[in-house]
Order: structure tokens, then sequence, then C-alpha cells
């Protein structure tokens, strides 16, 4: 009798689960909660923490103990760098061996191409994690120990700096960052930690080894190029959107950047964002949605999917048969998979948009930003979350989870061994 074949998917889906539930109970203990909360806020709280998407439904400030935030934030720091990652550094302090499951496991978490290399990169992701997180914690400080005391000041500092890097969104206002809109020692660390923390570990080791080998992959360049250009251009459109001779220039300036990085996956807001112009909202869904880069902390379809799907309709535009980035064609199979995922992500919020018109009472454009948000992992709302009907709450519950598994992985986890391969006669149909 044969073996069954591994499913690295499924294993990724059941360990996820298993540590939405852990976090649910613990949310639930007394001495994590400042008063009695429901089972399903709960659940909202750690999956929205284990997801790293930052959507709120209580007050992380109010209504959790110092011990109920270091859940929330353990949660933060497990999903974001996921929990293969944690499982496989338990296995090398203990000394075991990884095997080839552990190993396919890692490779399909990661959205890495070889199975070789996998426990160094489990080591890399750690360091750069300890050095990245600290240093936005130090940075911090020196803001935060003056205004609340050296432990307060330090605790404010690490939370905040573990949250962004992870793009998390959670913060320890209710307001999240309004207060320091145009503070720029709060401002410009916690938008870099939320830019470090999309391009994903792959492109920081890319570029930490470029003064060597001399060059970077595909994969870096575009992210490279599109966080650049996407941040540059979103931040000129909404200061054009938002302009008012009311405000002064720099902090309209402050809050438009801060909010087209975050607006990519993270969740932070230094503006309100229920007081934004529909256009505003309207690109800040787009930002939501195209996400942050593979192998991230981030959510969405991720930047490279997007770009792999601009670069294939130019192909066709241009009568090409093959698709040429940056000198570089791609492979047929990765254009299929940004097809397919992009698919089912908007059919997805599609549905779940549709499902929230029938149960919630809020403008469309309210119910689409909520979904955007969830699917993407971003944690924005215009402040509507908390105001959820039960359904509603299961609904972004469920699409939180897609958001960070991936629609592929969930399709993937479930799927059967590939059948037969038995050829078919070719036939068109009628396109557009």
């Amino acid at each position: 009798m044969t073996k069954k074949t591994i499913n690295p998917a499924l294993t990724l889906v059941l360990v996820f689960f298993i540590g939405i539930t852990l976090g649910t109970v613990a949310l639930k203990l007394p001495l994590a909660t400042t008063s009695t909360i429901t089972w399903l806020d709960a659940l909202f709280t750690a999956t929205s923490a284990m997801t790293v998407t930052g959507l709120v439904v209580l007050s992380t400030a109010h209504d959790f103990t110092v011990v109920g935030q270091l859940i929330i934030i353990t949660l933060i720091q497990v999903g974001g760098l996921g929990i293969m990652t944690f499982a496989i550094l338990v296995f090398l302090v203990l000394g075991k061996k990884i095997g080839l499951k552990q190993r396919l496991t890692i490779q399909f978490a990661l959205n890495q191409t070889s199975l070789t290399g996998m426990v160094h990169l489990i080591r890399m992701i750690l360091l750069y994690t300890l050095l990245i997180e600290g240093a936005g914690t130090f940075v911090l400080a020196w803001r935060f120990v003056p205004m609340f005391g050296l432990t307060k000041g330090l605790y404010y500092s690490a939370f905040h700096a573990i949250s962004a890097f992870n793009n998390a969104g959670f913060a320890l206002w209710d307001d999240s960052l309004v207060a320091f809109v145009r503070d720029p020692l709060i401002v410009l660390p916690i938008s870099a930690l939320i830019i470090v923390g999309g391009l994903g570990f792959t492109v920081l080791m890319d570029v930490r080894h470029y003064p060597t080998r001399r060059r970077l992959t595909l994969h870096s360049k575009l992210m490279l190029i599109g966080t650049l250009i996407i941040t540059t251009v979103a931040t000129v459109l909404l200061f054009a959107i938002e302009y008012t001779q009311i405000l002064p220039v720099n902090e309209q300036f402050f809050g438009a950047y801060f909010q087209a990085v975050t607006a990519r996956t993270a969740g932070f807001n230094s503006v309100d964002i229920g007081g934004l112009e529909d256009g505003s909202l309207f690109m800040l869904i787009i930002l939501m949605f195209i996400g942050g880069g593979s192998a991230s902390t981030a959510g969405g379809i991720k930047l490279t999917t997007f770009i792999v799907i601009i670069c294939t309709t130019l192909a066709f535009l241009r009568s090409r048969k093959e698709v040429v980035v940056l000198r570089r064609t791609l492979r047929p199979a990765i254009i299929t998979k940004a097809l397919a995922l992009t698919t089912i992500s908007l059919l997805w919020v599609v549905f779940v948009t549709f499902c929230l018109t029938l149960t919630e009472h809020a403008p469309f454009l309210t119910l689409l930003f909520e979904t955007v948000s969830a699917f993407g992992t971003v944690g924005l709302s215009v402040n509507f979350t908390a105001d959820l009907s039960m359904i509603g709450k299961l609904l972004i519950i469920v699409t939180m989870m897609l958001g960070k598994l991936g629609p592929l992985t969930l399709l993937f986890s479930f799927a059967q061994a590939e059948p037969p391969k038995i050829g078919y006669p070719h036939e068109d149909v009628v396109i557009g």
C-alpha cells in the first residue's frame, strides 16, 4: 500500500485554525479582558490578530488587559511570520530533524519555488525580524518614553513596532495614530516598518546579498520598483483629493503619505477614514486589494500578481505571444496562477459584499471597504466594524482567514490527486 501524499496546504490550514482556536480561548480568559466578552468577539479578535488584519470590534486599549494585549501581540507575531516558521524554530531548538513534510509545508507557506535552503531561510527570517523590530522599538522609544515613562514607553514602542512590521495595524489608541499625524518620529518609523514588512523576507535577503552578487531577482526588482511607484502615485492622488487650505500642508502630506503606505495592508490610520472623500475611499480599496509582497507579512492578491496581470494585458494589446518583464519572459504557469488568484479573490469580495448588503444597514461603499479591508488583511474601517451583525462578523472572519491563507491555498488544501492527463480536441470560443 502506498503512503498517502503529503498535502502541505492542508497542513498549513489546519495548523492555522488550531492557532486561532487557542487564541480565542486565551482571549476569553478573565485575566485577558477588563470585562466579560462574547465568544464571537474573542474569535473575531483572535482571527484579526492571527491574520494580521487589525479590524477590531473591541477596544484594544480599554477592553483588554496587559495580558490580553500580550496575547494579541503574540498572535500577531506568530501570524505575521507564519505558524510553520515558529514550529520549525521549536524543532531546531529541540534538536529535531526537519523532514520532507515540514520542508514542503514551509515551501508552500513562504511561497518558495525550491526546497533547498528552507532551514537557513527560517533562521534568517527570525534574525531579520528581531533586528528590524528591535530597531523600530528603539526609534519609537525616543517619542514614547518621554511621553509615558520608561516602562510604559518601551511597551508602547515594542507593541507598535511589532504591529507595524507584521502589517497588523493594532494600536493602543482607539483612533489609531490620528493624534500623531504631523509627528515624523511616529509616522516615518512606522511607515518604514510597514514597507519593509510588506516587501517580503526573500526581497530583504536578496537586497542584503546585492553588494556581493551585484544582481537582484526579477521578483525583488518588481517589488522594489512597484512599491516606489504605487506609493508615490497614491500619495500624490490622496493629497490632491483631500487638499484643503484649512490644515497645514505638512500635516496633509504626512497624512496622505501614511495612508498610501498603510492602505496596502497595515491598517493604521493617521486621519479619520470615515471623513475621507469617496474618491479617496475607492483608491484605498484598490490599494488594499493589491496588497504587499509574497512571502511577506502583507495580504491582498500581492503586488507582483497585480504587475503580472498588467503586463499580461499589455502583451495581449501588443499582440505578443510571450509576456516579457524587465527582459525576462514569464512562464505560462505564473500567468495562469496570477489570473486564477485574482479571479477567485474578486469573486469572493463580490460574494461577501453582496451578503453584507442583505445583513447590514450601511452604504454600499462602506460594506465594500470593510470586505476588501478584511480580505487584504489591512484593518482599515470606515468606523463600522463594531456595528457588524453576528452574520456580518462571521463573514468578515472567514474573509480575513481567506485573505491570510490565500484563495489558492484553501483550494489546494482540499484538492484531490491530479487526474490522468487526457487530451481533448481544440475549439475556440468568442471572447470580448
